[in-house]
C-alpha cells in the first residue's frame, strides 16, 4: 500500500505481482476468474453453465500468462466499493502519467466506475486511453427524490422497517455498541459473505471493526434483540455517495424474520435524511429493484498503454468478452 497526493486529495493505492487467491478488491484474477466461476450457480441452463465455465477456467491459464494481477489501483480503499472524491481531468491525468513512470510494469486501474454517479471520471478516463473493463452489474436509489421512487416500493421500504419494531429488535447506533459486540459483528459477516456468497471478498478482522469505530472509518449501526447483535451494517460517504462494505446478518435465523429487509430499509431512510445517492452494490436485484433502485454497469478504467502488447493482450479479449457476453448476460439475468 501507498499514498498518492495531490494538493487536497489523498488516494489509497494497492500495489500487486501476483497474488492470485487475494480477495478481488486488489485481484483482477480473483474479480474475473474465481469469483466469476462462483456466480456461475446463478445461472440455470446445464449447458450455459458448463461452456461458461470451461471458458473462464481457459481464460484463467491466459490471464496468468499476461501477468493480469501484476496491477496498482489507484483510490483502493480495499472495501467492495471504491467512492472517488472529486476527482478533476488534470488530476487524473497526473496521476497516470507519475505511476506510469513509478511502476512502468504495472497495469494501472480505476475501480467500481459507474455512468450514473461517476460519468465525468468515465469520460476523463476514455480520454486519458484508459480501457473500460465492465466488472458487474450495481443497483442505485436516490431516496430524497420523490418523484423517481413508485409508490409501492416506498410501501415496501416503510413494512421492511416496520419489522424491526415487530420482532423486538432495537436499532444500536456505533457509541452504544461494546467491546463485547466485535466478535459477533465479525462472526455474522463472515457468515453471509464470506461462508454464504464467498472467500473472495474482503474479510475483515476484529482490529479492524474496533479501528473503525473508534476513528469512524464506518458509520456502524446494529440490530440487537436479547441483549445480543443479530444484524450489522457499516458505511461511509464521500461527494454525495453512500455505500455499505459492512454487511451481516445471522443467516442461522429463520428468512421470515426478515433481516436483510430490515437492513436495506435503514440504508435508505439513512440515504433519504442525508439527501445522498445508495451506492447498492450488487446482488439481490430483483429485491433491489422492486424498492425503487436502478441498474448500472460498473467498470474497471485499465491504463495499460505503457506495457508490452502480450500484457495489453489480456485486457483487450477480456473487455471484448465482457462486452460481448458478460454484459448481455449480467442484464438478461439481473445477476
Amino acid at each position: 500500500m501507498a499514498l498518492l497526493i495531490d494538493e487536497q486529495i489523498v488516494l489509497p493505492i494497492s500495489i500487486n505481482e501476483q497474488e492470485y487467491a487475494n480477495s478481488y478488491v486488489c485481484s483482477p484474477y480473483s474479480h474475473y476468474v474465481t469469483y466469476a466461476k462462483e456466480e456461475l450457480v446463478l445461472i440455470q441452463q446445464r449447458w450455459l453453465k458448463l461452456a461458461l465455465k470451461m471458458l473462464i477456467d481457459c481464460f484463467g491459464v491466459f490471464c496468468k500468462w499476461c501477468r493480469i494481477n501484476k496491477t496498482v489501483h489507484i483510490n483502493n480503499w480495499l472495501l467492495s466499493t471504491n467512492l472517488y472524491p472529486a476527482l478533476r481531468p488534470e488530476q487524473l491525468a497526473a496521476a497516470l502519467s507519475f505511476l506510469r513512470t513509478r511502476f512502468p510494469q504495472h497495469s494501472l486501474i480505476l475501480r467500481s466506475l459507474n455512468g450514473y454517479t461517476n460519468i465525468s471520471l468515465l469520460e476523463a478516463a476514455r480520454q486519458l486511453g484508459c480501457r473500460l473493463v465492465p466488472s458487474r452489474q450495481i443497483y442505485l436509489v436516490e431516496p430524497a427524490k420523490s418523484d423517481g421512487i413508485s409508490s409501492k416500493a416506498r410501501w415496501l421500504l416503510k413494512r421492511d422497517r416496520a419489522l424491526i419494531q415487530k420482532h423486538g429488535y432495537s436499532v444500536v447506533s456505533a457509541n452504544e455498541l461494546q467491546e463485547q459486540d466485535i466478535p459477533r459483528i465479525v462472526e455474522i459477516y463472515n457468515m453471509l459473505y464470506l461462508q454464504k456468497y464467498s472467500l473472495c471478498n474482503p474479510m475483515f478482522n476484529e482490529h479492524f471493526i474496533r479501528l473503525a469505530l473508534q476513528e469512524q472509518i464506518l458509520q456502524l449501526m446494529a440490530l440487537r434483540k436479547d441483549g445480543r447483535v443479530d444484524a450489522v451494517l457499516g458505511y461511509f460517504c464521500r461527494n454525495g455517495i453512500m455505500t455499505t462494505p459492512l454487511f451481516g446478518y445471522d443467516t442461522n435465523l429463520p428468512l421470515e424474520v426478515g433481516l436483510y429487509r430490515m437492513l436495506s430499509a435503514l440504508l435508505f431512510f439513512i440515504a433519504q435524511d442525508n439527501g445522498h445517492v445508495l451506492h447498492e452494490s450488487s446482488g439481490a436485484a430483483q429485491f433491489k429493484r422492486n424498492r425503487g433502485a436502478v441498474a448500472d454497469i460498473e467498470y474497471s478504467a485499465v491504463y495499460d498503454q505503457h506495457l508490452p502488447w502480450h500484457r495489453r493482450l489480456c485486457w483487450t479479449v477480456l473487455a471484448r468478452i465482457l462486452d460481448s457476453v458478460g454484459v448481455p448476460l449480467m442484464k438478461k439475468f439481473r445477476l
